[in-house]
């Protein structure tokens, strides 16, 4: 299973192998890697998996993907240490709410949030390439929150990776921000930058599209513009799937969504075969997305700061892949789509591209006054806690759902402690503070302050990576 570009227009395409992918990231020409196939599992095989543990369904999912680029042996033996240090024995918990509404827990790993259900294996992905290629990698990312602790925790103390976080100052919570500062180890580095999140993701994609300093630094990405990403999180929802009666009974999923990547998992879950009854996003009121759904225009605003910040994001950049479908594959469309995106604010999309893409997602905005009504509202009638992006898609999946007979599953992506303010503003009071962040309040913070500038973040890359790209470990 080779994989292209979102923007090779080429005859034939260059195809990578899952291990190229991985340690690319993001494609020379500035696309997204993407399958040429999607594997099938078909009724039977997932049939099979139900009542596995997650590393099971997690191996079983996943291999397809790696074409052969990784032993199945060591494949098994990182699988099963990435799922180790969840704190409850399921890995990915559902607990009911009420009327077939599911709530799929999936912050009970290391960082207490849903990006630890890939980054941690994405971590290890790494170790084992580079060490194997004995070479080194420069990881830079841009986070709105929970990914830059999430792959902080999968990186740290590697002697193959030098990792540099992104984040906008100010504009994420206490504890997400501490969860990447307090970290003292000497690969790792989190950089507040003045300005939102797409502002750190186009900095991001400026390093990578700068072709000299991408080549000395061995830059590669952990965000979910990489395609491992992608790939780690597809489990979860067969995981939830299989525990709720799939195959058999169709499944409906609410995703809380800013950069559209947790969502085109579930996405690429039905590609392979796993039947949903229905896919939602869930918007905050940063709605691109939502409008996007609901009119067929998708138009950049201003970032507005809301209560759910890893979800403060204008431009989604793993809709890149669900546009790649919609244009059929058509490489150079896609990029001169996006060209004019970027130089307009407006994407263009014809209206049979938005009918098609309606077909597959609904969507509803969530605002600040909703997200709060919704944790008051689930906390006093279950007695569970929501964290603010849960929040929206526990909302969004009761304003979309079609069918009460059929399982609807909301997902909450964040510990309720990450976001103590806004709950407390909800409920009248903070959330029990887990172990695992009880100790970061008390830890020195290392944390740079750079302007929204290129220059300064490449300078500040080749003075603290430790050793020149490159350079056998």
């Amino acid at each position: 299973m080779p994989y292209i570009s979102t923007r090779d227009a080429h005859r034939p395409p260059k195809t990578l192998a899952f291990d190229e992918v991985l340690l690319a990231g993001l494609a020379p020409d500035g696309g997204l890697y993407v399958p040429t196939a999607w594997p099938r599992l078909d009724a039977d095989a997932l049939a099979s998996l139900r009542g596995k543990s997650y590393a099971e369904i997690a191996i079983a999912v996943m291999t397809p993907f790696l074409d052969g680029t990784i032993a199945p042996a060591d494949f098994r033996r990182m699988a099963e240490d990435s799922y180790r240090d969840f704190d409850d024995p399921a890995v990915a918990p559902l607990k009911e709410l009420g009327q077939g509404l599911y709530l799929l827990e999936l912050f009970h790993g290391p960082t207490l949030a849903f990006k630890d259900f890939a980054l941690q294996l994405v971590g290890r992905l790494f170790d084992h390439v580079l060490k194997k290629r004995r070479t080194r990698v420069t990881i830079v990312g841009a986070t709105s929150g929970d990914t830059g602790s999430a792959a902080i925790a999968g990186c740290r103390g590697s002697d193959a990776v030098d990792i540099f976080m992104l984040y906008p100052k100010g504009r994420i919570s206490d504890v997400q921000r501490r969860q990447m500062t307090t970290v003292d180890a000497p690969n790792v580095h989190a950089i507040a930058v003045e300005g939102t999140f797409d502002d750190c993701q186009d900095l991001v994609k400026a390093m990578f599209a700068d072709v000299r300093f991408r080549g000395e630094m061995h830059l590669s990405a952990v965000n979910s513009i990489n395609w491992a990403r992608i790939m780690a999180q597809i489990v979860y929802y067969v995981s939830a799937a299989l525990a709720l009666g799939g195959p058999k009974q169709a499944i409906g999923f609410s995703v809380p969504t800013g950069n559209f990547g947790n969502v085109f998992a579930a996405h690429a879950a039905r590609h392979m075969g796993l039947p949903m009854a229905q896919l939602v996003i869930g918007s905050n009121r940063n709605d691109i997305l939502a409008r996007f759904f609901n009119t067929g225009a998708m138009t950049i605003g201003t970032v507005e700061p809301s209560y759910s910040p890893s979800m403060d994001i204008q431009v989604s950049s793993n809709f890149e892949r669900l546009f790649f479908e919609l244009k059929r594959g058509d490489a150079a469309a896609v990029a001169a789509a996006l060209t004019e995106f970027r130089r307009t604010g407006t994407l263009p999309v014809s209206r049979a591209e938005w009918q098609e893409a309606a077909s597959l997602f609904g969507a509803a905005r969530v605002d600040d006054a909703g997200t709060l009504a919704e944790i008051a509202a689930t906390f006093k009638a279950t007695g569970i806690v929501l964290d603010p992006h849960s929040a929206v898609a526990v909302a969004a999946a009761r304003a979309l759902r079609h069918d009460p007979a059929v399982p609807m599953v909301a997902l909450a992506t964040a510990h309720p402690a990450k976001f103590a303010d806004a709950v407390e503003k909800a409920i009248g009071t903070k959330p029990t503070m887990p172990a695992r962040l009880a100790a970061l309040m008390h830890l020195p913070e290392r944390a740079p302050e750079l302007p929204n500038d290129l220059a300064a973040i490449q300078d500040f890359v080749r003075r603290h990576a430790r050793a020149p790209a490159g350079v056998p470990t």
